[in-house]
């Protein structure tokens, strides 16, 4: 569950860091309002479950109630990446004179939690150089020590005056990670003033779904935020009853069921890849095939699409049937990497070969390397000067 900026603000606030004051509005006469008690600069912000929203139009400045109200009226019902905007949070513009990204998540390698510090805030941290980025494990099982803060930030570049007052604000993030069953907390940016004092201009929260009967208010109040969730391409996904959702990569990929989806994802990350989507069409869900790639398809970022599936129960002839069946159809001209293996796949990977004339990979591993690599090859040519 993804929980809105302004939800996670307000936890950190209660927690004793400091963020900007604001209210959030649904219209523009709300904004002006806001930003009339306000005074001076304020920032109109999306509240939608997406990131990058300064890219897409969803992070605005406005000077005065005028401005903000129209400002407000241009943001309000429109879509930024994907998402329907239907909030806003208008706060006070703070004045910053340095930016550090801080993040705790889970940490499937060491079954814990990874502490994660830059100097490099405000940019996406997939931007950032693996030796600007500062990260530490720890055991979730106890508190973080102010003392285990400071030494994760020894080699950063902060300024003596500042550590300690970075370091309580890693300890707090990391209180709270822990008290929602958190599986990322994430600011960024975490500003320093030119007055020495730290704010938390941005809160990305999303909780564990497993969770859900442990904070329940917590959730019920993260649903009724975001209203009907997710971007219009998981909503059209959803109306079939089809499980899918969209991520920033460039590899999509279709397998049956959700573990090996997981799996799918993970192998592609492994290998340096970005996966663009989770969508799982196991169970009855390959006679939605031609529906379930045309949603894959829509997002613009695709540049390759990884088919995996692995039959024990299921049938791995009767889902690739499915799939090519909706890959004749709809005649996608990005390059295709299968990996099939289990029940059946002796006929599955014969209707691959001769009704499409791919010829699937051995191992998984090679069909995720071969779906990066093509990703990749796509993406500089359309990249590339023209």
């Amino acid at each position: 569950m993804n929980v809105s900026e302004h939800i996670g603000k307000e936890l950190l606030r209660r927690a004793g860091m400091n963020v900007p004051e604001g209210e959030l509005v649904s219209d523009a006469a709300g904004a002006g309002a806001v930003a009339e008690r306000l005074g001076g600069r304020v920032v109109v912000k999306a509240q939608i479950g997406a990131g990058k929203r300064g890219k897409g139009g969803g992070i605005r400045f406005a000077i005065g109630a005028t401005q903000a109200r129209e400002t407000a009226a241009e943001m309000i019902g429109s879509s930024v990446n994907g998402h329907a905007v239907s909030s806003l949070l208008v706060e006070a513009a703070v004045p910053i004179a340095r930016e550090f990204y801080a993040a705790v998540m889970n940490d499937p390698s060491s079954g814990s939690a990874r502490i994660l510090f830059s100097t490099f805030g405000g940019m996406d941290i997939e931007e950032v150089g693996p030796s600007h980025i500062h990260h530490m494990t720890a055991d979730i099982r106890k508190p973080l020590s102010l003392g285990a803060a400071r030494e994760l930030l020894g080699p950063a570049d902060v300024g003596a005056a500042n550590v300690d007052a970075i370091a309580g604000a890693l300890v707090t993030l990391y209180d709270l990670y822990l008290a929602t069953d958190a599986e990322l907390v994430e600011i960024n940016p975490l500003v320093l003033t030119g007055d020495g004092e730290l704010y938390a201009l941005d809160c990305k929260l999303v909780l564990d779904d497993s969770a859900k009967k442990r904070h329940e208010e917590l959730f019920a109040d993260a649903a009724a935020a975001v209203g009907e969730p997710g971007t219009d391409l998981e909503r059209r996904a959803r109306a079939l009853g089809l499980l899918y959702i969209e991520l920033e990569g460039d590899v999509a990929i279709l397998a049956n069921g959700a573990g090996l989806t997981m799996t799918s994802m993970d192998v592609v990350a492994h290998y340096g890849g970005r996966p663009a989507n989770f969508m799982e069409i196991g169970g009855d869900a390959y006679t939605k095939a031609k529906p379930a790639l045309e949603i894959v398809l829509a997002n613009p970022n695709v540049r390759s699409l990884l088919v995996n599936f692995c039959g024990a129960f299921a049938q791995t002839d009767v889902m690739a049937r499915g799939v090519v069946d909706a890959i004749q159809s709809l005649r996608p001209t990005i390059p295709m990497a299968f990996s099939i293996h289990g029940t059946g796949e002796e006929a599955a990977i014969a209707i691959v070969r001769d009704e499409l004339g791919i010829e699937p990979y051995d191992s998984m591993d090679d069909a995720v390397r071969a779906a990066i690599s093509a990703a990749a090859e796509r993406r500089a040519f359309v990249e590339a000067p023209q």
